[in-house]
């Protein structure tokens, strides 16, 4: 179910929701091709494990919420965009978005240059939105976009067209910016979640990453752990644990199973914006059925979909996702 509860056993990284990266897009701005839309959701608005709402809090304070990019095909960081929140006793919270460039967007740190300061997160249907030249910015609640029959999955892939996150929330981090400070061809995007290290030494701990829909559910126990803790650059590691399970659920030949696996790693979300968004071909638009693909690729074909289709409350406007079902 996308990245949705990433970590063990269907629960939250590190037992914190706010810090769940659960889906990433990236598509060409409706009407404004020298534009694109980069959107990374966080912290689900209901728990599997424990089941019930979590908190309502947006996003952890003193976390640390980044979209990472590739500009030269390496899967190491060219470019950084950070985001950190602050809470004010009845106040709710802010956002600050800073962008790092070079050695300092491929290291891990909360530096950069601020493009916007202390903008204000949405809690409720109103979108809050900040702008700072050519790039807008908005953080808060929405409508959840992933759309995808949850209980079907658990069922043996017995699918009724149940979608479970069809009422749901995500918590958005969404970025409009002007290709041209991205790269003026493919890039590669993959966004993580961190915090604080304890301890006199200071630093940040990574907790989830990821890029492309689904890759969590291949990996279980340590092997999860370790895959959420890394970077895309090292993910090769990772080809023979994919391609087991595609041997395993797909009935895969050994071979194929490995060049399958291949295709899905280093986990990046590949984006030209000069091409309209099509996943898995060019980055992700808020319609794609990623989950009918995903389930096509697992089984080896035989099961093609889950009889769900996109959300209709997607609005034509930045942020682009619909308003919150629940104020909070």
């Amino acid at each position: 179910m996308s990245h949705h509860y990433s970590g063990p056993n269907l629960a939250f990284p590190g037992g914190d929701a706010r810090l769940d990266f659960t889906d990433l897009y990236a598509f060409p701005k409706p009407g404004d091709p020298g534009k694109s839309i980069l959107i990374m959701d966080v912290h689900p608005s209901a728990g599997l494990s424990p089941p019930g709402p979590t908190t309502a809090e947006p996003f952890a304070p003193g976390a640390l919420y980044e979209l990472k990019i590739d500009t030269n095909g390496d899967a190491v960081a060219d470019i950084a965009y950070r985001v950190r929140f602050a809470s004010a006793a009845g106040q709710g919270q802010t956002g600050t978005l800073r962008r790092a460039e070079g050695a300092e967007a491929a290291g891990t740190g909360d530096d950069g240059k601020i493009i916007v300061q202390s903008a204000p997160v949405s809690m409720g249907r109103e979108a809050r939105v900040a702008e700072a030249g050519e790039h807008r910015f908005f953080a808060g609640w929405r409508s959840d976009p992933f759309f995808f029959d949850a209980p079907g999955a658990v069922n043996n892939f017995q699918f009724e067209g149940n979608d479970f996150f069809g009422d749901k929330d995500i918590c958005s981090i969404v970025l409009e910016l002007p290709n041209s400070v991205l790269a003026p061809k493919e890039v590669g995007l993959w966004a993580r979640t961190l915090i604080p290290a304890k301890g006199a030494g200071g630093g940040w701990i990574q907790v989830d990453r990821g890029a492309r829909p689904s890759q969590t559910p291949f990996l279980s126990g340590d092997q999860n752990e370790a895959y959420r803790a890394g970077a895309p650059a090292d993910d090769a590691r990772f080809v023979a644990l994919f391609a087991h399970a595609l041997e395993h659920t797909g009935g895969y030949a050994p071979e194929e199973a490995k060049r399958v696996a291949e295709t899905l790693l280093p986990d990046l979300l590949r984006y030209n914006p000069t091409r309209p968004a099509s996943f898995p071909g060019n980055g992700r638009a808020l319609t794609d059925d990623v989950s009918d693909f995903f389930l096509a690729l697992l089984t080896n074909g035989k099961v093609t979909g889950d009889k769900v289709g996109p959300h209709s409350d997607l609005i034509a406007e930045f942020p682009y996702l619909g308003p919150p079902h629940s104020s909070r």
